[in-house]
Protein backbone atom coordinates (compact mmCIF):
# COMPACT_ATOMS: atom_id res chain seq x y z
CA UNK A 1 0.00 0.00 0.00
CA UNK A 2 1.59 3.48 -0.57
CA UNK A 3 1.24 5.92 1.62
CA UNK A 4 0.07 9.11 1.70
CA UNK A 5 2.84 11.89 1.59
CA UNK A 6 3.85 13.39 5.15
CA UNK A 7 2.37 17.04 4.32
CA UNK A 8 0.42 17.08 1.08
CA UNK A 9 1.69 19.90 -0.88
CA UNK A 10 -1.60 22.99 -0.40
CA UNK A 11 -3.39 20.90 2.27
CA UNK A 12 -3.36 22.52 5.83
CA UNK A 13 -2.92 20.61 9.17
CA UNK A 14 -6.82 19.97 9.48
CA UNK A 15 -7.52 17.75 6.57
CA UNK A 16 -4.58 15.87 7.33
CA UNK A 17 -5.58 14.69 10.71
CA UNK A 18 -8.13 12.53 8.82
CA UNK A 19 -5.67 10.55 6.66
CA UNK A 20 -3.53 10.01 9.38
CA UNK A 21 -5.58 8.75 12.12
CA UNK A 22 -7.12 6.06 9.49
CA UNK A 23 -3.55 4.68 7.70
CA UNK A 24 -2.54 1.82 9.85
CA UNK A 25 -4.98 2.21 12.24
CA UNK A 26 -5.44 -1.05 13.13
CA UNK A 27 -1.66 -1.47 14.00
CA UNK A 28 -1.60 1.74 15.83
CA UNK A 29 -4.53 1.05 18.05
CA UNK A 30 -3.22 -2.85 18.27
CA UNK A 31 -0.36 -1.57 19.16
CA UNK A 32 -1.13 1.27 21.61
CA UNK A 33 -3.62 -0.93 23.70
CA UNK A 34 -1.36 -4.10 24.19
CA UNK A 35 1.62 -1.63 24.90
CA UNK A 36 -0.44 0.31 27.68
CA UNK A 37 -2.10 -3.30 29.37
CA UNK A 38 1.72 -4.35 29.69
CA UNK A 39 3.31 -1.72 31.20
CA UNK A 40 0.40 -1.47 33.37
CA UNK A 41 0.98 -5.24 34.26
CA UNK A 42 4.38 -5.07 35.35
CA UNK A 43 4.08 -1.11 36.57
CA UNK A 44 1.31 -2.90 39.19
CA UNK A 45 3.31 -5.72 40.16
CA UNK A 46 6.31 -3.74 41.32
CA UNK A 47 3.99 -0.87 42.68
CA UNK A 48 2.48 -3.43 45.49
CA UNK A 49 5.54 -5.84 45.17
CA UNK A 50 8.48 -3.92 46.35
CA UNK A 51 11.73 -5.69 46.33
CA UNK A 52 14.18 -3.65 48.33
CA UNK A 53 12.90 -1.10 51.24
CA UNK A 54 10.98 1.69 49.55
CA UNK A 55 12.34 4.84 50.18
CA UNK A 56 10.53 8.31 50.93
CA UNK A 57 10.79 11.32 48.44
CA UNK A 58 11.86 13.83 50.05
CA UNK A 59 9.46 17.54 49.71
CA UNK A 60 10.75 20.64 48.50
CA UNK A 61 9.88 24.25 48.29
CA UNK A 62 7.98 23.86 45.26
CA UNK A 63 5.80 21.31 47.01
CA UNK A 64 4.69 23.33 49.88
CA UNK A 65 4.44 26.25 47.13
CA UNK A 66 2.16 24.65 44.85
CA UNK A 67 -1.38 23.87 47.20
CA UNK A 68 -3.37 20.72 46.70
CA UNK A 69 -6.08 21.12 44.35
CA UNK A 70 -8.63 18.89 43.29
CA UNK A 71 -9.61 20.36 39.88
CA UNK A 72 -6.37 19.25 38.68
CA UNK A 73 -7.85 15.56 38.56
CA UNK A 74 -8.67 15.92 34.91
CA UNK A 75 -6.03 17.30 33.67
CA UNK A 76 -4.07 14.70 35.36
CA UNK A 77 -5.73 11.48 34.21
CA UNK A 78 -5.91 13.44 30.53
CA UNK A 79 -2.61 11.43 29.91
CA UNK A 80 -3.78 8.85 28.78
CA UNK A 81 -6.00 10.25 25.83
CA UNK A 82 -2.52 12.58 25.28
CA UNK A 83 -0.39 9.71 24.70
CA UNK A 84 -2.79 8.10 22.53
CA UNK A 85 -2.94 10.95 20.56
CA UNK A 86 0.68 10.84 18.74
CA UNK A 87 0.67 7.01 17.54
CA UNK A 88 -2.72 7.66 16.08
CA UNK A 89 -1.01 10.65 13.72
CA UNK A 90 2.04 8.97 12.88
CA UNK A 91 1.65 7.61 9.30
CA UNK A 92 5.17 6.45 8.03
CA UNK A 93 6.23 2.61 8.63
CA UNK A 94 9.69 3.79 10.62
CA UNK A 95 8.43 5.97 12.38
CA UNK A 96 5.73 3.75 13.87
CA UNK A 97 8.57 1.61 14.60
CA UNK A 98 10.93 4.44 16.05
CA UNK A 99 7.73 5.32 18.31
CA UNK A 100 6.89 1.91 19.78
CA UNK A 101 11.16 1.15 20.68
CA UNK A 102 11.40 4.41 22.40
CA UNK A 103 8.28 4.27 24.10
CA UNK A 104 9.19 0.67 25.10
CA UNK A 105 13.14 1.59 26.11
CA UNK A 106 11.62 4.88 28.23
CA UNK A 107 9.19 2.30 30.14
CA UNK A 108 12.01 -0.20 30.97
CA UNK A 109 14.45 2.45 31.93
CA UNK A 110 11.61 3.55 34.22
CA UNK A 111 9.88 0.23 35.50
CA UNK A 112 14.00 -0.80 36.12
CA UNK A 113 14.63 2.01 38.45
CA UNK A 114 11.36 1.48 40.07
CA UNK A 115 12.66 -2.60 40.61
CA UNK A 116 16.11 -1.49 42.15
CA UNK A 117 15.26 1.84 44.25
CA UNK A 118 11.08 1.92 45.10
CA UNK A 119 10.31 5.26 46.41
CA UNK A 120 6.87 6.72 47.48
CA UNK A 121 5.88 10.20 48.12
CA UNK A 122 5.04 11.02 51.73
CA UNK A 123 2.00 11.52 53.76
CA UNK A 124 0.42 14.72 53.01
CA UNK A 125 -2.00 16.63 54.95
CA UNK A 126 -5.21 15.92 53.14
CA UNK A 127 -8.18 14.55 54.06
CA UNK A 128 -8.98 12.13 51.23
CA UNK A 129 -12.41 10.98 52.51
CA UNK A 130 -13.52 14.92 51.50
CA UNK A 131 -12.52 14.33 48.00
CA UNK A 132 -14.33 11.24 46.66
CA UNK A 133 -13.20 11.40 42.87
CA UNK A 134 -9.80 10.79 44.23
CA UNK A 135 -10.89 7.77 45.94
CA UNK A 136 -10.31 4.87 42.66
CA UNK A 137 -7.21 6.62 41.78
CA UNK A 138 -5.64 6.22 45.47
CA UNK A 139 -6.47 2.89 46.03
CA UNK A 140 -5.10 1.73 42.55
CA UNK A 141 -2.52 3.95 41.92
CA UNK A 142 -1.19 4.63 45.02
CA UNK A 143 1.90 6.63 45.99
CA UNK A 144 4.80 4.32 44.96
CA UNK A 145 6.68 3.87 41.96
CA UNK A 146 7.33 7.89 42.63
CA UNK A 147 10.80 9.12 41.30
CA UNK A 148 11.40 9.07 38.36
CA UNK A 149 7.63 10.39 37.67
CA UNK A 150 6.90 8.24 34.47
CA UNK A 151 3.70 10.29 34.41
CA UNK A 152 5.32 13.17 33.76
CA UNK A 153 7.66 11.23 31.50
CA UNK A 154 5.75 10.57 29.05
CA UNK A 155 3.90 13.57 28.89
CA UNK A 156 6.98 15.14 27.67
CA UNK A 157 8.12 12.20 25.25
CA UNK A 158 4.42 13.19 23.99
CA UNK A 159 4.85 16.66 23.50
CA UNK A 160 8.18 16.26 21.71
CA UNK A 161 6.80 14.07 19.33
CA UNK A 162 3.72 16.69 18.95
CA UNK A 163 5.96 19.29 18.48
CA UNK A 164 7.78 17.05 15.70
CA UNK A 165 4.64 16.05 14.13
CA UNK A 166 3.16 19.56 14.19
CA UNK A 167 6.03 21.01 12.05
CA UNK A 168 5.88 18.23 9.77
CA UNK A 169 2.24 18.94 9.29
CA UNK A 170 2.67 22.91 8.89
CA UNK A 171 0.62 23.65 12.07
CA UNK A 172 0.66 27.10 13.65
CA UNK A 173 3.47 28.13 16.19
CA UNK A 174 -0.36 29.32 18.42
CA UNK A 175 -1.46 25.73 18.13
CA UNK A 176 2.33 23.95 18.94
CA UNK A 177 1.85 25.87 21.89
CA UNK A 178 -0.86 24.55 23.21
CA UNK A 179 0.53 21.30 23.03
CA UNK A 180 3.59 22.78 25.21
CA UNK A 181 0.87 24.05 27.77
CA UNK A 182 -1.21 21.15 27.91
CA UNK A 183 2.27 19.14 28.96
CA UNK A 184 2.94 21.87 31.21
CA UNK A 185 -0.52 21.12 33.04
CA UNK A 186 0.05 17.40 33.20
CA UNK A 187 3.37 18.05 34.71
CA UNK A 188 2.04 20.43 37.36
CA UNK A 189 -1.18 18.43 38.39
CA UNK A 190 1.09 15.35 39.69
CA UNK A 191 2.10 17.69 42.47
CA UNK A 192 -1.22 19.42 42.75
CA UNK A 193 -2.94 16.13 43.50
CA UNK A 194 -0.17 14.68 45.49
CA UNK A 195 0.66 11.80 43.32
CA UNK A 196 4.06 13.12 42.59
CA UNK A 197 6.82 15.88 44.33
CA UNK A 198 8.82 18.14 42.69
CA UNK A 199 12.05 15.85 42.59
CA UNK A 200 9.50 12.81 40.88
CA UNK A 201 8.90 15.44 38.39
CA UNK A 202 12.73 16.78 37.76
Amino acid sequence: MELPPARPPDVGWLPQIGVRVFTWWPTKMIGTTFGMAAFFVVYFWLLWHPLYPVAIMPLTAIDRWIGFRPEALPLYLSLWFYVSLAPALLIDRRELVSYGLAAVGLSLIGLGIFFFWPTAVPAREVDWSQHPAFSFLKSVDTTGNACPSLHVAFAVFTAVWFERLGREMGVGRLVRALNWLWCAGILSSTIAIRQDVSLDVL
